[in-house]
């Protein structure tokens, strides 16, 4: 080998490494990059704000879907631009859009009313003057069929509250088990109930998750939490989702197609993570506080699951990553090419 070429093959052999260093250092900050969506973008996380055991860190982001006015569904139903209609049916529901916007339904909102109130299983757009179409739920009050005091048993009048903690979630959106749903919901008002020192069953019907979310103590118990971290979003224009930790460990993260719907669902997901912050209160309330490194670990973990699909309609499917922390379920929506809905995290 000559001398000139030597000189010439050292820098190339060092430009080479250097590259190769950058390329994984980058591949290492860019959790949306993974084997679910190649073209997601990075997230960047700010935060901590917390207060007791409960820390969130805010997700920032480009919108994917721009210049659409998206409804969400207890905003719709409070302007009676939606119809969500009782089927007799315990595991499906009708949903009939009216008006002229797009309703997004998200999976673990509560629809309450009807026969019993129902969770949604999956996430959806619902298109303008829809006229009626399929929704699948899960009862989350067992044993009523039939009209609960003044409310109407033939649709549903609100989805303020959603289900919450990795249990009865994972038995809506993993499992699919109305069993494992009704057990969990058991599960959490004996955790609430044990947490608020009352009886959080409420008299009209004692099994109903959404009344015991509506419970007077319930309420009072989250309103430190509510009041300290709801502001935070605050001025934040490019927020786009957030991820919750509970007692010093990542509980989940739900990432949306916009700003904008995000802002609107943010007071929802914050409740829902004060609900399970209340029922998982440690006495000695010592933990590791959590750390962005953590939070960041939590989301790339996802993008390393075993993936399986499964189409929700015809325009709707939701795919599923299976990793060692947390499945990540991920709405794809063919109609705004493939733009991903929601990403939702949920902590094993």
């Amino acid at each position: 080998m000559s001398a000139s070429f030597r000189r010439l093959s050292l820098p190339l052999l060092v430009t080479f490494l250097l590259f190769t260093l950058v390329a994984q250092a980058c591949q290492k900050v860019e959790p949306g990059k993974g084997k679910s969506d190649k073209s997601t973008v990075a997230y960047r996380l700010s935060g901590p704000i917390s207060h007791e055991n409960l820390t969130v860190f805010l997700i920032h982001g480009d919108d994917q879907i721009k210049g659409k006015e998206i409804l969400t569904l207890d905003e719709a139903l409070q302007a009676k631009k939606v119809i969500v209609h009782e089927t007799q049916n315990v595991n499906q529901l009708a949903i009939e859009n009216v008006s002229s916007c797009d309703v997004f339904v998200q999976a673990g909102d509560i629809v309450r009313g009807g026969q019993q109130d129902r969770t949604i299983a999956f996430d959806m757009l619902v298109p303008p003057k829809s006229g009626k179409v399929p929704l699948n739920a899960f009862c989350v009050e067992a044993g009523r069929w039939t009209k609960r005091g003044a409310e109407v048993e033939t649709n549903f009048s609100s989805a303020k509250n959603s289900v919450t903690g990795k249990d009865l979630n994972f038995a809506v959106r993993k499992a699919a088990s109305q069993r494992a749903v009704w057990d969990n919901v058991a599960k959490k008002q004996m955790e609430l109930k044990s947490k608020v020192k009352a009886d959080v069953q409420a008299s009209e019907s004692k099994s109903s998750l959404e009344l015991t979310l509506e419970h007077k103590k319930v309420v009072e118990s989250l309103e430190a939490y509510m009041k300290k971290l709801q502001d935070c979003t605050k001025d934040k224009k490019d927020v786009i989702g957030c991820a919750v930790i509970i007692n010093g460990k990542v509980a989940s993260a739900d990432v949306y197609a916009s700003h904008a719907l995000f802002e609107k669902l943010w007071t929802k997901l914050l409740k829902a993570g004060a609900v399970e912050a209340v029922a998982d209160l440690p006495k000695d309330k010592k933990f590791e506080p959590a750390t962005k490194e953590s939070v960041l670990s939590f989301l790339t973990d996802a993008e390393k699951g075993k993936k399986t699909e499964k189409k929700v309609t015809e325009r709707f499917q939701q795919i599923e990553l299976d990793s060692a922390k947390c499945i990540l379920f991920e709405t794809k929506d063919s109609a705004n090419k493939n733009v991903s809905l929601r990403r939702s995290h949920i902590a094993k």
